[in-house]
């Protein structure tokens, strides 16, 4: 689909196999889920199926053809994911499982710098994936963990953010996007906020990548990160992007082939970035699916995909107020395409259950977001999740399925 073609939510919709009306999805199935992960387009299915058909090998030491070819499809996905993300360099770019893992590489590392008296600080809008590894780094370090407080519609209060900063803050972490309410966070004020006590800052791109164009030259942050399978990606696939000038000097997270450029049996040296943080075998069809989903990204016009993802939210959002009982859980200004809610005494669980037997699949519980909902007074929601890919005969099947719930639960 051309930049300069309008949005169609059909055109787009019949690229992805999974969404097609088939015999054996009955009833037909509305996928609402996306938050957890996205469905492929055809467009990334066909270059995973071309690598494993067409030249399947390991990467940058081979002897032969096939380990050229895939070499170079390998680095080219590098560089694309470089200009997907505005990084200044394509060697910033590093291959990771996914945003766990490369938040992981950072928090593991920054122990060599944290000592007792330094603060780290989150928010209270964190996923588990960018609280627990600042908790442990804390733990090992005696540094002190810190967590930004949200007021009552689920944003950061900006003011008690600012308070938090000091000159003994040496890492703030926060989300994009926040996968349990939606929320779309100021990151580039947030960032700036935390420079200005000379923190370093790490945003966790995991909603944000496939809602938010991303730059990370503009966002001034030091790393981001990102799964691929949230943004129409492989699974098992992300990217740690950080600042060079960091990274040389970043502890290692694992040791082994490809990450050195010399051993002896009593000593090592590190490779160069970025393949000193990607040892082992890589996924390299992962690699090369990922680069497929960006470009496919990209070809779709940013305003007007933002524009109706913004109006189909904004359409579920009005409809399932309409059903007595239902509170919607985070009402932030700014917000991505997450329905968060709660049905008067009925179990978040059951909500689930009820609508997958109706074919429209969401997300129940905590959202690996637990202390957020403790703050909130829930032991979890319902969560309703929306891509470019849905319709609003989705969000009406969704809105029947849930009232057909409530009668029969209630």
């Amino acid at each position: 689909m051309a930049n300069n073609e309008v949005f169609s939510v059909e055109q787009i919709r019949a690229q992805f196999p999974l969404l097609q009306p088939s015999e054996s999805k009955q009833p037909a199935l509305v996928y609402l889920d996306n938050a957890a992960t996205t469905q492929k387009p055809q467009a990334v299915i066909d270059v995973l199926v071309d690598y494993y058909t067409g030249y399947n090998s390991n990467v940058h030491r081979g002897a032969h053809r096939l380990a050229d070819q895939a070499t170079n499809a390998f680095e080219g996905a590098r560089s694309t994911m470089a200009s997907f993300i505005n990084a200044p360099q394509k060697e910033e770019v590093i291959w990771t499982r996914g945003t766990t893992e490369g938040i992981n590489i950072i928090a593991n590392g920054i122990v060599k710098w944290l000592k007792p008296g330094d603060e780290v600080l989150v928010t209270e809008l964190e996923h588990h994936a960018n609280l627990i590894p600042w908790q442990q780094a804390c733990e090992k370090s005696g540094a002190t963990l810190k967590i930004a407080p949200i007021n009552e519609l689920g944003e950061i209060d900006l003011d008690k953010f600012q308070a938090l900063l000091s000159p003994q803050t040496v890492m703030v972490a926060f989300s994009h996007v926040s996968n349990a309410l939606g929320t779309v966070n100021p990151i580039v004020k947030l960032t700036k906020m935390a420079k200005a006590v000379g923190a370093w800052v790490l945003v966790d791109g995991a909603q944000g990548i496939a809602h938010q164009p991303v730059d990370v030259q503009d966002i001034g942050c030091d790393f981001y990160v990102f799964s691929g399978h949230k943004m129409f990606g492989p699974t098992g696939i992300g990217v740690l992007w950080g600042k060079s000038s960091l990274l040389l000097d970043w502890p290692v997270w694992q040791t082994g082939g490809e990450m050195i450029s010399h051993v002896t049996y009593q000593t090592a040296e590190w490779n160069t970035l970025p393949y000193k943080f990607e040892a082992g075998t890589p996924n390299i069809a992962g690699a090369i699916g990922v680069a497929a989903a960006a470009k496919w990204l990209m070809d779709i016009d940013y305003e007007a995909r933002h524009q109706y993802e913004a109006e189909l939210l904004k359409y579920a959002t009005s409809e399932i107020l309409k059903i007595p009982g239902v509170n919607v859980i985070g009402q932030a200004k700014q917000k991505a395409g997450v329905l968060s809610f709660t049905l008067d005494q009925v179990h978040s669980s059951d909500i689930g259950f009820m609508l997958d037997q109706q074919g429209v699949a969401i997300r129940s519980g905590h959202h690996c977001a637990e202390p957020l909902m403790e703050r909130l007074g829930l032991s979890g929601t319902a969560r309703a999740s929306f891509s470019l890919y849905n319709t609003r005969e989705d969000v009406d099947c969704f809105i029947d399925a849930l009232s057909k719930a409530k009668a029969m639960l209630c």
